[in-house]
């Protein structure tokens, strides 16, 4: 039985394996650490921030960034229905109030003229929306040259976890609005098996950040708190393996855009189906995700997913949207349904870069199977 292609593994090999031994020879096993400090400089020149400050997970720079840029008990941040729970979860970490915004159908990311409509409306009410948090979604940076207008006044905080390595015009994910926030987690376009990091070009706002993830810890000889501190810094042996990631970066990345390109290829043809995403040249094309409309091409989104499934080829659903997470029921929300649409007949497919030829084979040969028994079947 061949073995199972996944969604999206990590890509590493004999590069990381010489920087985490490096690392450990060297003695650097605590947390802090001169690979850590090297790997925070290398994200800010790649994205073009002043600093870096590494962490945990992708999770704990979005809770220091809302913290940074003011967020507190009370307050209204406006996040995009569309995306993994950790940007809803940072906002609520701060004791905020996420309020949610529907997507743009053909991109995912925030639809920015409903975006507009939310912030006259809180407004209107005399809310404090304390921040606003674009998600860059499946690698493809949100609308900024219209979305940074709209937010005249308000902090933005983008959520590039999926993004490192995308740009919108010309310009790279993670560098817009008062801070940025990256992800390193094992499935991402790279890993530092988990990790994060938070960029900005406010110094006094990395700096504090630098401070509350090692526990607000105050430069005395004995251990003294006066605030309260999280357990956020990133160790040193992990920063190692991102530095060695990041040398391969590129790389990987065009053998993703290559990946969604034979993915183009196969769906052209099929009427009803659709890659999801925005210009593919300034994506990292972290994932890639269609889009299926039943009533023309006679097949549901699940149907093809049962069928990979079948063949030990993992997909997934497109994010299920916030406003239909248990944990967020009753929350605000301004709405038009294509974030409801894209969950209900999106499939995200194998997208990883560490996939060999002959898996690339597979995946593209299984959807074809699919595709020609399917034809002109009456929709389910």
């Amino acid at each position: 039985m061949s073995p199972s292609i996944h969604l999206s593994a990590p890509d590493v090999g004999p590069l990381e394996e010489s920087y985490v031994v490096a690392a450990l020879r060297s003695g650097w096993v605590a947390p802090a650490g001169p690979d850590l400090e090297a790997f925070e400089r290398a994200i800010a020149e790649r994205v073009g921030t002043g600093g870096a400050v590494a962490v945990s997970s992708g999770t704990a720079a979005l809770h220091l960034a809302l913290l940074g840029v003011g967020v507190g008990a009370d307050d209204v941040v406006i996040v995009p229905t569309l995306t993994f729970v950790a940007t809803a979860n940072a906002v609520r970490y701060t004791g905020a109030r996420p309020v949610f915004v529907d997507c743009d159908p053909q991109s995912g990311n925030a639809d920015v003229d409903l975006l507009a409509d939310l912030v006259r409306r809180l407004r209107s009410r005399g809310e404090r929306i304390a921040a606003v948090v674009p998600v860059d979604m499946f690698g493809s940076c949100a609308d900024y040259s219209a979305l940074l207008p709209l937010c005249a006044g308000i902090p933005v905080v983008e959520d590039a976890a999926e993004a490192l390595g995308a740009s919108h015009h010309g310009r790279a994910a993670g560098s817009f609005g008062q801070a940025g926030v990256l992800s390193f987690n094992g499935n991402k376009i790279m890993t530092t098996s988990g990790g994060g990091m938070l960029v900005s070009d406010d110094a006094a706002l990395l700096a504090r950040a630098r401070h509350l993830s090692t526990q607000a810890r105050e430069p005395t000889p004995h251990y003294e708190h006066r605030e309260t501190g999280y357990n956020y810094r990133l160790s040193n042996l992990l920063a190692a393996l991102g530095r060695a990631q990041l040398v391969r970066l590129d790389e990987m990345i065009v053998r993703r855009r290559q990946l969604r390109e034979r993915y183009a290829k196969l769906f052209a043809p099929v009427p009803g189906v659709r890659l999801i995403g925005g210009d593919d040249s300034e994506s990292n094309c972290w994932l890639t995700s269609i889009v299926v409309e039943p009533d023309r091409c006679g097949w549901h989104a699940a149907d093809l997913g049962a069928h990979l499934a079948d063949r030990d080829i993992e997909t997934r659903p497109v994010w299920k949207p916030m406003h239909l997470q248990p944990a967020y029921a009753g929350s605000e929300s301004l709405l038009t349904g294509a974030a409801e649409r894209l969950f209900a007949e999106g499939l995200t497919l194998p997208s990883g870069s560490a996939l060999s030829g002959p898996q690339v084979t597979r995946v593209l040969g299984a959807i074809d199977d699919f595709l020609t028994a399917r034809a002109g079947a009456p929709t389910a």
